[in-house]
């Protein structure tokens, strides 16, 4: 085997791993989602609707609402940052860890917290996991929310129409399809299992922890840092 052609299928293999990590995740972020939205009513990794909402209700003069709101868009900030000081000292499989031990948490001891609480907590390990995987080959990626994966799914099918052939903007719709599925998967395992059905997302994220243990670490490392 030649090198260039040794080279191509290490970045073959290194591509189909980070993406079916980032499905995986962003299926993980669909399905809390879904949870926490028939659970607690409020979204748990769709910051650009808790947005919206607050603003509504600031405008119909509900600002207790407001502020929780508010207070979960600072938790997924902060979830986010964390992230990103924890990939840089622990790589992908610290993330996933500490994601899967909030949410272990919520899942847990959320019938004894406040509700603002057991709402941040899994706020916060939404933040969290979107530093998992920002790059793949050097494009960017979003894993917990698909408005900006959609719009670069667009804008490139836009640029194929006029001529351009570069497809690399085809890898947008995983987290689409990701967030989509999770999100029918989390409705099914509320309506039956209710709050409950949270430890499936902890069950999913601590799986894909052990899982992501076998990655290179020379690949995760490109997962957060574009090579």
């Amino acid at each position: 085997m030649t090198i260039g052609r040794r080279r191509k299928l290490i970045r073959r293999q290194r591509t189909g791993t980070a993406l079916a990590v980032a499905a995986t995740i962003s299926f993980l972020a669909g399905m809390t989602d879904a949870i926490g939205l028939l659970s607690i009513g409020d979204f748990v990794s769709f910051m650009s609707g808790n947005t919206t909402r607050a603003a509504i209700a600031l405008g119909d003069g509900n600002f207790a609402g407001a502020l929780i709101l508010l207070g979960a868009l600072v938790a997924f900030i902060v979830g986010n940052a964390l992230g990103v000081i924890v990939a840089a000292r622990r790589g992908v499989v610290g993330v996933l860890t500490t994601v899967s031990l909030v949410l272990m948490t919520c899942a847990g001891f959320g019938a004894w917290m406040p509700p603002p609480c057991y709402f941040y907590g899994i706020v916060l390990s939404m933040g969290l996991v979107n530093a998992a995987v920002e790059h793949i080959e050097g494009l960017p990626i979003g894993l917990t929310y698909v408005t900006g994966a959609l719009s670069r799914f667009g804008r490139g099918l836009g640029r194929w129409l006029l001529g351009n052939r570069n497809r690399q903007w085809l890898v947008q719709i995983v987290p689409w399809l990701g967030m989509f599925s999770g999100a029918v998967a989390g409705a099914v395992l509320q309506r039956h299992f209710g709050a409950a059905s949270l430890w499936a997302s902890f069950a999913l994220s601590a799986g894909l922890a052990l899982a992501t243990i076998l990655v290179p670490s020379r690949w995760s490392k490109r997962y957060i840092n574009p090579g």
